[in-house]
């Protein structure tokens, strides 16, 4: 028998509020203090907080508010500190410094182009009414939606697509599962010159769609442009979990990906699909995006690939030769799931999904395997330093304390189960998309 004492079991994540903290400036006064969408005011605990400056996302906090404590300025000095800490030249302070409020209207000068929003939904008709309500409420000029019904077993989502929201949403019914088979159709149905893509279980910020397409009218040759995915609540342990590991966040700074000018930082670009954004929050050229074959219908969520379907097409369209922009000013706020079980079948769909959309891209695209072989190499070597770089955004500034259990200090450490499930699911991944392409479906 072993005489090695048994390890502590770390108690498990508890639960924060979420806020948003307008500034006036990396070090100005409090502009506005409220609840995430649709939450209630933080007053006392610990609260997860994003922190913008004259509007736009910045950074985010996590602070102690004690009974009695005005939870806006202790947020606020948190703020402050982090700001400092990235510098005066940090990217946030320079984006609102050089440009005017959102609230004053489109800021580039150039109109945003006409963009069809489709949002493919199976079956949750009170989450997909909250993010129409918030869709519904964008501050952008002249757009559609479009609500792709994905294989429904009831008529819940035809009856308050066509009741409630008669005349200002579109309905689209699509008999076969799959997400990505769901996302074709949403783009066949679309009017707009450019497509945007976002879950039924988000709220979009007001400037979301504004913003994420904005820069397709300033740059012809971007053919995707990706935005921010924050936490809406973190009310129980998996959803905390979740977010203290990365969620869906990629960082604050802005980023372009050419495919003629690879990054330095990803040897494995463009394969690095995860680095560029999630399907939660994107957009698409419709013409990039036909030419790089659309979304591969034997991918996504509702086939046995389980997910990767918004990684292909990351890859498919900057193969194609468009560029990719990731901004976070487009801001979404995701309802994360929120039991244990639904943390075990996100880790193992990661998993299944991250080597189903390299064996899709493959598969679909044979040459690109020469090169896929020759990064191997530099992107082992760099995915080992990975670890120490988890602590910073993507400009290299420091998270501070934005992120609950920072990454690396594992105050809320990843379990081994889950680690274990997603080596399971890159293992069955080829098999699975395999499995679902033999099914068929239509591109």
């Amino acid at each position: 028998m072993s005489s090695r004492p048994d390890r502590p079991i770390p108690p498990p994540p508890r639960a924060l509020s979420v806020a948003e903290l307008d500034l006036d400036g990396a070090e100005g006064g409090v502009l506005s203090f409220r609840g995430a969408p649709g939450g209630p005011r933080p007053v006392a605990g610990e609260v997860y907080a994003l922190v913008r400056l004259r509007g736009r996302p910045a950074a985010t906090v996590v602070g102690t508010v004690a009974e009695g404590e005005d939870a806006a300025e202790v947020l606020a000095g948190l703020a402050r500190e982090r700001l400092a800490a990235a510098g005066p030249g940090c990217a946030a302070e320079r984006l609102a410094a050089a440009r005017p409020d959102p609230r004053e209207g489109s800021r580039g000068g150039l109109a945003p182009p006409r963009v069809s929003v489709v949002v493919a939904t199976r079956e949750r008709p009170e989450q997909l009414a909250r993010a129409l309500d918030s869709l519904l409420a964008q501050d952008h000029p002249d757009h559609e939606l479009i609500v792709v019904d994905n294989a429904p077993r009831t008529t819940d989502t035809y009856e308050l697509v066509t009741g409630k929201y008669a005349d200002r949403v579109r309905y689209v019914r699509e008999d076969t599962p799959g997400l990505a088979v769901a996302h074709n159709t949403g783009v066949a149905a679309a009017e707009g010159a450019v497509v945007a893509f976002t879950d039924d279980d988000v709220i979009a910020d007001p400037h979301w769609l504004t913003a994420l397409t904005e820069p397709f009218a300033a740059d012809p040759g971007l053919g995707c442009v990706t935005g921010l995915i924050l936490p809406a609540r973190l009310s129980t342990p998996a959803q905390v979990l979740l977010e203290s590991h990365g969620g869906f966040a990629k960082g604050f700074a802005g980023r372009l990906y050419d495919p003629a000018e690879p990054p330095a930082d990803e040897p494995l670009f463009p394969f690095t699909a995860g680095s560029f954004g999630s399907g939660a929050n994107m957009a698409f050229r419709v013409e990039a995006l036909r030419a790089a074959g659309g979304f591969d219908p034997a991918t996504g969520t509702g086939t046995a690939a389980r997910g990767g379907d918004d990684l292909y097409a990351f890859v498919a369209v900057l193969t194609a030769g468009f560029r990719l922009r990731y901004t976070a000013e487009a801001l979404v706020w995701h309802h994360h799931r929120d039991t244990w079980q639904d943390l075990r079948n996100q880790a193992y769909g990661y998993g299944v999904g991250l080597t189903a959309y390299l064996t899709a891209t493959l598969a679909r695209n044979p040459r690109l395997l020469p090169a896929l072989l020759a990064r191997l190499p530099r992107g082992l070597a760099h995915a080992r330093t990975m670890t120490a770089r988890r602590g910073r955004t993507q400009d290299g500034e420091p998270h501070g304390g934005g992120v609950p259990g920072e990454h690396g200090t594992h105050h809320h450490p990843w379990p081994r189960s889950l680690s274990r499930l997603e080596r399971r699911g890159m293992f069955y991944g080829p098999i699975g998309y395999l499995k679902a392409r033999t099914k068929g479906g239509k591109r």
